[in-house]
């Protein structure tokens, strides 16, 4: 019976866990950079989401960044530009404080397609650990879905933060395609 409890916790706290993010209705958006087609996409999500806050972590230039967001109609003071992330991992480290402090508790998450799946697994466990749920949105794109390895990787990571506080991004150099 042990053996039994044991088994189904994780398929329970799961099953808690993902039901609650689809009740909690978004406080903010994060947009994770490094494709111009996020923030374009994301810019259009705003304009349709006007109560929003917007976070793009990483991403284009500046410029670009706040062309788009303003040309979509989005006032500057709803938009946060944050460039402390230097990959995945950290484009969540950078920002679960800081949002939990403002009381956001769920996000929508904008990313590619192909890079939800990994961005999913860092986020549950990094804005997991603050109590922050998260939607995700994804990007349509005609890449295929990252190596199952990333996320493997990525998720270890985010676990070291928690746990730890260090993300172990300067392993990057050892270890490309971030």
């Amino acid at each position: 019976q042990t053996l039994i409890l044991v088994a189904l916790l994780p398929l329970v706290w799961g099953g808690y866990r993902l039901l609650n993010s689809w009740l909690k209705q978004p406080q903010a958006v994060l947009v994770l950079g490094g494709d111009t087609r996020r923030e374009d996409f994301a810019a259009q999500f705003a304009h349709q989401h006007p109560e929003l806050p917007v976070w793009v972590s990483g991403g284009s230039n500046p410029e670009y960044t706040e062309g788009v967001f303003s040309d979509a109609g989005i006032l500057p003071d709803r938009l946060h530009l944050d460039r402390a992330a230097v990959d995945t991992v950290t484009n969540f480290t950078t920002l679960a404080d800081q949002l939990k402090d403002r009381g956001i508790n769920s996000v929508y998450l904008i990313t590619s397609d192909y890079h939800m799946g990994r961005a999913r697994i860092i986020g549950e466990i990094v804005f997991g650990s603050r109590g922050i749920d998260i939607k995700p949105i994804s990007v349509p794109s005609r890449q295929q879905p990252e190596p199952l390895i990333k996320s493997l990787r990525d998720g270890a990571r985010a676990i070291l933060w928690v746990a730890t506080g260090y993300t172990g991004s300067t392993l990057s150099g050892r270890y490309p395609n971030r």
